[in-house]
Formats: structure tokens, sequence, C-alpha cells
């Protein structure tokens, strides 16, 4: 049972900055230059338990979220923990509906109500002593559909369908959770990184390939030309038996699309990744009409702003790999929908991870639509950076190509104290000397 005594008593927020440009990591089309960052959120509480959560960005603009969180914090402080975990749709509503605020509706103002609510479901799962995977596990099917804003999803999913989703999986959730235990999510790593060189990126996949990883994804986007020596190149060093994938992060319309997307047939890809705008949903569909024949399908979601843009991807068939973000939609409750809308369509989910912390966030998610919505392995993916790792006292583990299982309660977003004091922003030693040109919005990259 839940501690009834627990209240909120305050809101801590930092703002995380970590200079990635510095060696290129994380470098794509359009983020030429990206600093890996976080907006970090810790509930106190009157007990041992402190609620954490993270909001992913890449530089200037975390300022922006951290404001928003400490904003949206002033409804939260005072209340209880018992009357969330009753029902965490009411909170939800609060934030989301909030009669002035909506007006702001997706982007900022939905990360900073996702940072509320992921930081009360960790401080629920801590109060169990369950990892947050585990809990969502253990969630009646009932429970789970309760959790859930149907008002604009309920013509591609119903609650009843949803239920019958969870309570189909749920036969057979015990054998699948001891499964995972011993094996978790499959994963693939994103190592073409833009701006590395071709000697660094094999160095990075021939170190992953050695722990077991056969999936990899390369950054595309800039130069056709370039793109394809580099495809030729990493499809070469990896193989024919491995994954590889491509991610051009929104860089082309739909012309520009195909012309590259032509060029990338001879490779056997498994995936073209955000060729084009996040919710163009119609371009998703004339792509997937267009590229019918070819060996890849089409990925979207992390920069998806919400379920119903979810919906219409799925429901289009306009993507056949459903990319879930942990911290871009608002929380566990978006989170939720959207991985049982994927399932109704058979589409497999393959969350995007990567940056400061966000793959502690994401391998829960695996470890729940594996076990307890999709209810198996078979077609998943989960992304996982080899970079990074080291912020969080609680570190992603993998073995063989997999995640390990996390055991630490809630999330395992702690951050390890001298972390924090190097990349705290705009004080933290790795910024506190550094020319004002090389940080925040006034650092801006050229695309040579």
């Amino acid at each position: 049972m839940v501690n009834r005594s627990v209240q909120i008593t305050s809101a801590n927020v930092l703002d995380l900055r970590v200079p990635t440009s510095d060696q290129m990591l994380g470098s794509d089309p359009f983020h030429l230059q990206p600093d890996y960052s976080a907006a970090v959120l810790h509930l106190q509480t009157d007990s041992e338990w402190r609620g954490e959560s993270i909001v992913f960005t890449v530089g200037a603009g975390t300022d922006w979220i951290c404001h928003g969180i400490e904003d949206l914090c002033q409804l939260i402080v005072g209340t209880s923990l018992d009357d969330f975990a009753e029902a965490p749709i009411r909170l939800y509503q609060r934030l989301i509906d909030h009669h002035q605020l909506r007006w702001l509706h997706d982007g900022v103002f939905r990360m900073a109500a996702g940072a509320v609510i992921n930081a009360m479901w960790d401080l629920w799962a801590k109060s169990q002593q369950k990892p947050l995977w585990k809990l969502l596990v253990d969630l009646e099917p009932e429970f789970v559909a309760d959790c859930i804003d149907w008002r604009n999803l309920r013509d591609a999913l119903t609650r009843d369908e949803a239920v019958a989703i969870l309570r189909k999986a749920r036969t057979d959730a015990p054998r699948r959770e001891a499964e995972m235990l011993q094996h978790g999510p499959k994963a693939y790593c994103t190592a073409g990184w833009l701006g590395l060189s071709d000697e660094q990126i094999l160095a990075t996949i021939d170190k992953l390939r050695s722990q077991g990883f056969d999936s990899f994804k390369m950054k595309v986007g800039r130069d056709l030309q370039q793109d394809v020596r580099r495809l030729r190149f990493l499809r070469e060093a990896v193989g024919p038996d491995c994954n590889l994938m491509v991610d051009a992060n929104q860089y082309w319309g739909i012309p520009e699309a195909k012309e590259h997307l032509e060029a990338y047939r001879d490779f056997d890809l498994k995936w073209i990744e955000e060729p084009i705008a996040r919710d163009d949903v119609l371009g998703y569909v004339a792509l997937a009409e267009t590229f019918a024949d070819a060996s890849f399908d089409f990925a979207c979601g992390e920069h998806a702003a919400s379920p119903v843009i979810f919906k219409q991807l799925l429901q289009s068939g306009g993507i056949k790999y459903c990319q879930i973000d942990a911290t871009r939609v608002a929380g566990v409750n978006d989170v939720m929908a959207i991985v049982l809308m994927a399932a109704k369509f058979g589409v497999p989910v393959c969350p995007h991870g990567g940056g400061i912390a966000l793959c502690n966030m994401i391998q829960h998610y695996g470890m729940w639509d594996q076990i307890a919505v999709a209810g198996h392995s078979e077609t998943q993916l989960v992304e996982y950076i080899d970079f990074l790792q080291e912020s969080v006292e609680h570190p992603v583990q993998t073995r063989d190509g997999h995640y390990v299982a996390p055991t630490a309660p809630g999330w395992g977003l702690e951050f390890v104290p001298g972390f924090v004091d190097q990349y705290r922003f705009p004080d933290g030693t790795a910024w506190r000397y550094r020319s004002p040109t090389r940080k925040g919005v006034i650092f801006e990259a050229t695309q040579d």
C-alpha cells in the first residue's frame, strides 16, 4: 500500500548541460553541435522518498523547460501521493486541461507537464519499492485504461479494446517477466553521428559488436553522395547479417526524401527514421506507398508531441516502427496510450533513447510493452547510446546486446553529485569559464 502520509513539500529544478558539441557527439543534419542536456526535477516529500524526472534537451532552451516545470509544480506542492496513486488521470487532466495554460498546448508546455507527471510515477514506484516497469506490469488492465485521456483516441482504439489487449497479454505475463529478467529488451545503437569520421564510427561499432550488438543506426541527410558512400562503407563493415538503419532527423521535404531514399535501396536497410517532418502524416503515407517494395519501412515518434499525432501515424499505416520518447509527451499516461495503439495496429514499439538518462527511462517502457502489452520481443528494438551512462547512480546495463532489466526503485534517475557539480548550467565547472559564444542561445552553428 501507498504510505498515506507522503506529501509533496517542495520542488527543485536543475539545468544540466554537457558540452557534447566539443566531440560532435549527437550531431545530425539539423542539430549540428548539440550539447546534451536535461531539465531535472526533484520533488521533495515529508518521507524518505524523492520523486525524480528529466526532460531531455540539446542545450539552449533547457532554461525554458526548467521555468515551465517550476511553474507547474505550484499546482502539486502540498498534494499527497495517495491522491495521485488513486487516479493518475486527475493530475494529468489538471495540467493538460489547465484553462489558460492549455493555450500553449504541445512543445515546452507538454514536456514540462510530463516532467511533473513522470516524477509522481517515480515517487509512487519508490513507495512500492518497485522499478517503474514492475509497477506498470502489476497494474490491473482497467486501472491502466483509466489513466488514459480517450477523448481524441477512441476512433482508433477504445477503452474496451485496450483492456482486452492488456488482459490477453496478462495471461502469459509471469512467463514473459521471467524471460525478460533473463534477457531484457533487445538494443540497437546509434553510432554513425554525422560529425564523426568513418574511423570513429567503426571503432564504436566494433566495440559494440564485441558486446553482442547487431543493430546500428547512422545519421544521413545533408549530402546524398556522402551518405551513399558512408552507407556502403558501413554495410561492408558490419556485413549482411546486422540490422542497419538511418535517421534523417526531419531534414527533407517529400521530393528530397524520395531522391535520397531511392539511392538507399541497395543497402538492405531496416528502417528510415524521420525522413520528413514529425507531423506530416500524409507525407509518411505517400512515402510508404512509394517505397512499398523496398527493404525498409518508416520510423517516427521521438518528436511527435502528442498521442493524437501517433494515432494518425499508426492508423494511416504511414509508419511501421513506433518510436516513443520518454520526455516529449506528457509522461507515463500519454505513453500508455501510444503503446496500446501500437499494439492494436501491430506496429513494434522501438523507443528513442540516448541523451542524458533517456535510456534509463525507455528501458522501463520496453519491459512493460514486451511483458504486458505486445507480450513478445520478436520485433522490437530499444535504442541505446554508449556515452554519458556515468551520469546516474544506476547506469543502464547491457548484456549480449540486450538491456539488463533495471532493479532500482522508480526510474533510476538519481544523478551522481559530481556530475551535477560539473555540468550544472551556467555555474558548473564545465561551463564557468567557457566563452559566452559557446553556450546558450548565442551559440550558433553554421552549415559549412
